[in-house]
């Protein structure tokens, strides 16, 4: 080997050696590139594993030793069980009461009970009282209204007299607005299907079948169009809107035997508390356009690509939200715990600004100032900690990951300084949304994109009441009682907000 290198010459040898440079740079790179890879899956599988819950399934292995049913207890210990419950019962009556409980309701209906003690009292004079107050109730009450219209007829002219029935919401139908505002609030708002509220009809003895019910609910929800169509109009006007989306599974599919993935596209005014809810059979960009393509102002939303073309327009400033950046440094934990905490610590510190400033029930005004003394420091902080240590992570593992989410959107994270009316995330609309995850649960899907549709009015207008502490059964039958009789220019007075100052009067 030593002769065979003595006869190279200087250039072979040159060469030999860069061979075996690039070689081993080249299994650098290669280690490199594995040591990435198992980072990442490391991170992977931890997430994976943090993400669930519980198990997949349960095991029961029965007792071999197990005494097989029917079995009865022995006569003494069924007669030690009855002086059990004679001593619990004769506990339970002399308790005395709880004298920390809550006052009951200064609104509700009193019935009063007068007791009297037993025996002769005509010896006897009455000093005091002793009241004790209980909170009662009773089911839902079903009656029948009955219109009865008499007719009347001239004596010596033709014709018939007779007043006209009040405006009905189901031509012809038996149901009246509040039956119809019971079943809407109990499917959108209580999470209760339809079958389940033929149940409980059923124990009331009162047989509706399903079709009925399913017709009533169509039908009721079609009075809410102009309603819902001046809803479309007015939030396109709005100067702030936060927008999120949301999934529907819907029956209507071009795939035999599954549901297609429709969505809910939410548009949330926080100035004016006001949702829209719109559904679409898709998730593509181009969705939002009619609501958006002539937006200006201020357009908050998480980090979705559909949004980014419209936050580039020039009469829209686009906020990006600071619970999805904080989501990202939180999943960053089990990969990176030290520059995770770190993190999440100054976005804590952001969020307790806020904090401070709803707690004093500052102006937005002054909330600018605040923030501008106290959050702007903060932000530029940090960004400059993101912008150092995002050289040193690991693209594809968590904490490469979040500090791009929040690099690549800093302006956006940014741009809530600008005015204090401006919100520091988007948990107002998510909150908004949350019914319509709950009601997934117990519907599962609608029938079809029309069912959707007119499901997305009915979500819309109970948001509202929410957000304006408005009872939704008195509000909705209210709504149903006026709708198809109020002058179309008039038609603002039915929205949730101004029932509610309505009903303050």
């Amino acid at each position: 080997m030593e002769t065979a290198l003595e006869n190279l010459s200087k250039e072979d040898l040159l060469k030999m050696v860069s061979s075996m440079s690039k070689e081993n740079e080249l299994l650098h790179q290669e280690r490199d590139i594995l040591s990435q890879e198992r980072d990442y899956l490391k991170a992977q599988v931890e997430m994976l594993q943090r993400m669930q819950f519980g198990q997949k399934r349960e095991r029961f292995e029965g007792d071999p030793n197990q005494t097989f049913l029917p079995f009865h207890a022995e006569p003494a210990e069924a007669e030690q069980q009855l002086e059990l419950i004679k001593e619990k019962i004769e506990y339970v009556r002399q308790r005395p009461n709880h004298k920390g409980r809550a006052k009951l309701p200064a609104h509700l209906p009193v019935e009063e009970i007068e007791i009297h003690p037993e025996g002769d009292l005509s010896e006897m004079v009455c000093i005091g009282q002793e009241i004790t107050e209980e909170l009662e109730c009773e089911p839902a009450k079903f009656y029948i209204k009955r219109y009865i219209r008499y007719k009347y007829a001239a004596k010596n002219r033709d014709g018939v007299s007779i007043a006209e029935l009040p405006e009905r919401v189901i031509d012809k139908g038996i149901a009246g607005p509040s039956l119809l505002a019971m079943i809407l609030v109990g499917k959108y708002q209580d999470h209760l299907p339809l079958y389940r509220q033929k149940q409980i009809f059923a124990r009331e003895n009162i047989q509706i079948p399903s079709s009925t019910i399913e017709g009533w609910t169509r039908q009721a929800l079609e009075k809410l169009e102009p309603l819902y169509e001046q809803l479309v109009f007015d939030t396109k006007a709005q100067g702030y809107l936060q927008v999120d989306e949301t999934p529907i599974k819907v029956l209507d599919s071009d795939k035999k035997g599954a549901a297609h993935q429709g969505y809910y596209w939410v548009y949330h005014s926080p100035l004016d508390k006001t949702v829209l809810f719109d559904y679409n059979p898709s998730r593509g960009g181009h969705v939002p356009t009619p609501m958006l393509d002539n937006f200006k102002g201020y357009l908050q939303t998480d980090g979705y690509a559909a949004y980014e073309k419209f936050g580039k327009k020039k009469d829209i400033t686009h906020l990006a939200c600071w619970a999805h950046a904080r989501r990202e440094f939180e999943k960053g934990l089990q990969n990176d715990p030290e520059r995770a905490k770190k993190a999440l610590l100054m976005i804590q510190d952001l969020y307790k600004v806020d904090r401070k400033a709803k707690e004093e029930k500052l102006s937005p005004d002054m909330i600018r100032e605040l923030r501008l003394k106290e959050s702007l420091p903060i932000i530029n902080d940090m960004g400059k900690w993101i912008f150092r240590e995002i050289k040193n992570t690991l693209p594809k593992s968590q904490i490469g990951k979040a500090m791009a989410y929040a690099y690549t959107r800093w302006d956006m994270l940014s741009e809530y300084l600008r005015d204090g009316n401006l919100q520091i995330n988007n948990n107002l609309i998510e909150n908004a949304i949350r019914p319509v995850a709950l009601g997934r649960k117990n519907w599962l899907f609608a029938g079809s994109h029309e069912a959707a549709q007119r499901s997305a009015m009915i979500y819309s207008f109970f948001a509202i009441c929410k957000k304006h502490e408005v009872n939704p059964f008195l509000w909705l039958k209210h709504t149903l009682m006026n709708i198809a009789s109020i002058n179309h220019k008039n038609i603002k007075e039915l929205y949730p907000q101004n029932f509610k100052k309505s009903t303050d009067m």
